[in-house]
């Protein structure tokens, strides 16, 4: 089950069935089943703190995942700060929606297995995303 919070932020996210068929079959493309996925929108500030209190990581990112996941069902927490999507939204010059949706799947990715941290995975992360990103509009 998808679930959706807010914290420190007005933003409301509206398509959240659409949202919920898709990252279901991103889950089943990948093998996977959706457990319980939490995602939550949230300012600058907010992920700041989660990143400092739970990483240690002293920096603003656009998402932080938390992964719960046991054997093939994929669970997690979501935190996506909406300004750094909407700031890295105007720095690529793309729809905010779509630069959300790209990272609420950068997410589930993590939550799949997926990694980034060296050249070779990023470019996989980004092929998975695009692909994914792709057929996000069928629904």
């Amino acid at each position: 089950m998808i679930r959706y919070y807010y914290q420190d932020t007005d933003f409301v996210f509206k398509p959240k069935l659409i949202t919920k068929q898709w990252l279901k079959t991103v889950a089943g493309s990948e093998m996977k089943k959706l457990g319980d996925i939490s995602i939550i929108f949230s300012s600058d500030n907010y992920i700041l703190d989660i990143n400092i209190k739970y990483l240690q990581h002293d920096y603003f990112t656009d998402i932080i995942t938390f992964d719960y996941c046991v054997g093939n069902v994929i669970s997690g927490d979501l935190f996506i700060s909406v300004d750094s999507v909407r700031e890295n939204s105007m720095y690529f010059k793309t729809k905010f929606e779509d630069e959300l949706d790209r990272v609420i799947v950068h997410g589930l990715l993590h939550l799949i297995g997926y990694d980034d941290h060296t050249d070779e995975q990023q470019e996989l992360m980004r092929r998975k995303e695009n692909y994914y990103l792709s057929i996000r509009n069928s629904y």
